[in-house]
């Protein structure tokens, strides 16, 4: 598996802080989802890197971000039909 610096994770993932980011990737090692390697360096260097047990995820991740594309219109549609609805409803 590739192994990704923690500070290009940080980079990649928009809106959440370090400290968020540090407590999640804590919890999916923690779940054997990922290994975490720190390294005694000045400034400190973490890597972290799927175990099997995480990469067994990624197919079904794959696979409901394809659903969700192929009904995002739909989606999108029964939620503006709902809010009007809704909105109509409580005036």
């Amino acid at each position: 598996m590739v192994a990704h610096q923690f500070s290009a994770l940080r980079n990649e993932i928009t809106g959440v802080t370090a400290k968020v980011l540090t407590a999640n990737l804590r919890d999916l090692e923690r779940d054997g989802l990922i290994t975490r390697t720190v390294y005694a360096e000045v400034p400190p260097r973490t890597e972290c890197s799927l175990t099997p047990l995480g990469a067994s995820r990624i197919e079904p991740f794959i696979a409901i971000r394809g659903w969700a594309e192929t009904h995002a219109v739909e989606i999108h549609h029964n939620r503006s039909r709902h809010d009007q609805t809704h909105r109509a409803a409580s005036e």
